[in-house]
């Protein structure tokens, strides 16, 4: 499979690179500095520069040609609002119309569990953050794509389980960046498990297993 990741320099996207690299698939990983260029090489992708404010559909679509799917984890990571609706918002829009263009149906997108931070004192660069993620949500299911939408819950950094809960509703929790890697990498061998939003945690059910489940 070759697989065009935006934000793969990323702390999923790196993870995901490896997982994918060490089945044999291939991976073209996009980004903006010469830094993340490095690091997506090292995690065994190709890198390609590229950046969702400034390069146009078609530009994209260049880039995304001859690929079998497209995986979008790319933010702006507290920024700032504007950058926030450039990057999580239209950047998502123009990468979806990308792929539609360039023939690539399978496309997955790394969202935000709707009740994150809920209740806390996240200030508004947040609650637009979430606004924003909702709203590219709602575009890509919008879209003839076979899409698939994951919702993690906080993450974390330290080692993953291997183990999660996966469904399209499920508790709020952590789950390790590790274990999205490795429910991503799963559900894109799987073609079944399309235009369906799951959301994912922590849990007792092996990755494998949970993506079997959601696709029985």
């Amino acid at each position: 499979m070759n697989v065009f990741q935006i934000g793969a320099a990323g702390g999923v996207g790196r993870r995901l690179t490896r997982l994918l690299a060490a089945r044999g698939d291939s991976v073209t990983g996009m980004h903006r500095g010469p830094a993340q260029g490095e690091t997506v090489r090292e995690a065994g992708g190709i890198p390609v520069i590229g950046d969702l404010i400034t390069d146009t559909v078609d530009d994209l679509a260049q880039k995304m040609q001859g690929h079998d799917a497209v995986v979008f984890s790319a933010g702006a990571h507290g920024t700032g609002m504007d950058k926030t609706t450039l990057i999580d918002g239209k950047g998502l829009q123009k990468a979806a119309d990308a792929a539609a263009l360039a023939g690539v149906t399978r496309f997955v997108l790394v969202s935000v569990f709707p009740d994150a931070l809920r209740g806390g004192e996240a200030g508004d660069g947040f609650e637009h953050y979430i606004k924003v993620k909702k709203s590219a949500d709602v575009y890509l299911t919008r879209t003839d794509l076979d899409w698939l939408i994951v919702r993690p819950g906080t993450l974390l950094d330290t080692p993953g389980s291997g183990r999660v809960t996966a469904g399209p509703a499920v508790e709020y929790g952590d789950v390790h960046r590790d274990d999205v890697a490795a429910f991503i990498d799963a559900a894109l061998h799987e073609p079944a498990l399309r235009r369906v939003i799951v959301e994912l945690t922590s849990g007792d059910t092996p990755v494998a297993d949970a993506v079997a489940r959601l696709t029985a």
